[in-house]
């Protein structure tokens, strides 16, 4: 897992079938002090969040174990919302 904050929405009309129903978010990856660290990004929202949010994604396989997704042309997934942070 990896920490991202949101940062956008995508909207795509034509997709592949896979991600119909999916809400897509822009993300940018952050460090333990919530500074950017790598460039934009896009992940399935599997929880909810919005933008300005903290959150945690997977990427890869692990993030379609769930039976209904492992057809689905995902690689990176939103999985958490982070409440607090201590480093």
């Amino acid at each position: 897992m990896k920490l991202a904050k949101i940062i956008g929405t995508v909207v795509a009309t034509r997709k592949d079938e896979s991600l119909v129903g999916y809400k897509l978010m822009i993300i940018r990856r952050i460090d333990g002090k919530g500074e950017f660290i790598d460039s934009e990004e896009v992940a399935v929202d599997y929880v909810g969040a919005g933008i300005g949010e903290i959150v945690l994604i997977g990427q890869g396989s692990a993030v379609r174990v769930d039976k209904t997704k492992r057809e689905a042309a995902i690689d990176m997934a939103i999985i958490g919302i982070v409440d607090t942070m201590d480093i």
